[in-house]
């Protein structure tokens, strides 16, 4: 089979979406099928070409103020001169899946929205309203949608009266189970993600206070390490807030495995990757109960806040200390994401 993905970026850039694309593509073409990815992360290069572990990747250059949205009308004549049996764009919250969209013709379309509806920026919101005619269109021209979660299912049909069928993402589970701990002479807690206010990590440094015991280590990079930084001072932990930037795939497992508990206090996730992983390494996981890490409440080893007071988070991380290990066979590894889609590849329209 011959299969075409469209995404706004692909690694080497860092993301949920990117990490997505990247192992379904790459285990696709260790069973013998061809794939290209189209994308708008060129930068100020224009058209690029290369091969990445067997996927040939065509990237475009395009116009992403903030680094969102990547409008970038050259993906619909790249799709136009595809010659590919399936065409499936990844990502409702940008315009390469509309002008995918555009250029599909007759060929099957399947669309993977990752979809959360919203936005922690106001300019993005109010692009994103601007945009909801031609996203909500994209979407209802694809012959399959699939939603990460059930959350997102529910939203899909709320916000876009949109039908989906759920393929949760995936991870590669052996590297989780098979980690050995990362060793400290202080026990921790992890956060791990992009550095955004919207990620919440802001809320566990200002309850360490309260676990005068852990340190916190923060894996991640982004445009929010200053005003963490400046937080953890301000609250007189700054000695025990440990930022690790970006870490390679070898060290993240075992940092999942040696850590007491995972906190994922995001506001937006339409699924909550970093939570699989804590899952998969046995480690106990506290979430906010928004976006769709409140379907994580119903497996073991996951307690959720609903308010972000130091208090409330530092009681549920020894409540997730003190409870039940997560069972890592709950979570998909890649492969099983990859026999999922398939079928809808080969499905009838």
């Amino acid at each position: 089979m011959n299969i075409l993905q469209v995404t706004p970026r692909y690694p080497p850039q860092s993301g949920g979406v990117e990490t997505h694309v990247k192992e379904i593509s790459e285990r696709l073409v260790d069973r013998g099928h061809e794939v290209t990815v189209v994308t708008a992360d060129a930068g100020m290069e224009g058209e690029r070409r290369e091969v990445r572990n067997g996927v040939s990747v065509r990237r475009y250059r395009s116009l992403a103020p903030g680094d969102a949205m990547h409008v970038c009308p050259q993906i619909t004549a790249a799709v136009r001169r595809s010659d590919v049996d399936v065409v499936h764009a990844h990502n409702y919250h940008s315009f390469p899946l509309f002008f995918a969209a555009l250029g599909v013709d007759d060929r099957k379309f399947v669309v993977t929205t990752h979809y959360h509806g919203g936005s922690a920026s106001s300019v993005r919101d109010r692009l994103l309203s601007l945009y909801r005619p031609f996203g909500r269109w994209a979407v209802r021209r694809a012959d399959e949608v699939i939603a990460v979660s059930e959350w997102e299912q529910k939203q899909l049909c709320k916000s876009l009266d949109v039908d989906s069928s759920i393929i949760p993402n995936g991870i590669q589970r052996d590297r989780f189970l098979c980690a050995e701990p990362f060793e400290r002479e202080k026990s921790y807690i992890l956060c791990v993600g992009r550095l955004k206010q919207y990620k919440g990590i802001q809320y566990a440094i200002r309850s360490l206070p309260r676990l005068e015991d852990r340190e916190l280590i923060v894996v991640g990079s982004g445009p929010y390490r200053c005003t963490l930084e400046a937080a953890a001072a301000d609250v007189g932990v700054a000695d025990r807030v440990i930022f690790l930037g970006y870490v390679d795939d070898d060290r993240l497992p075992m940092l999942y495995t040696g850590a007491d508990v995972h906190l994922q206090l995001s506001g937006f996730e339409a699924y909550g990757m970093t939570v699989a992983e804590s899952i998969a390494a046995g480690t106990p996981v506290v979430v906010r109960e928004a976006g769709a890490l409140v379907d994580w409440l119903e497996s073991v080893g996951t307690i959720g806040v609903a308010d972000l007071d130091s208090s409330t988070i530092a009681t549920a991380v020894e409540a997730a200390t003190a409870g039940p290990s997560p069972d890592p066979y709950t979570i998909l590894d890649w492969d099983q994401v990859v026999d999922r889609q398939l079928k809808l590849y080969q499905s009838r329209r």
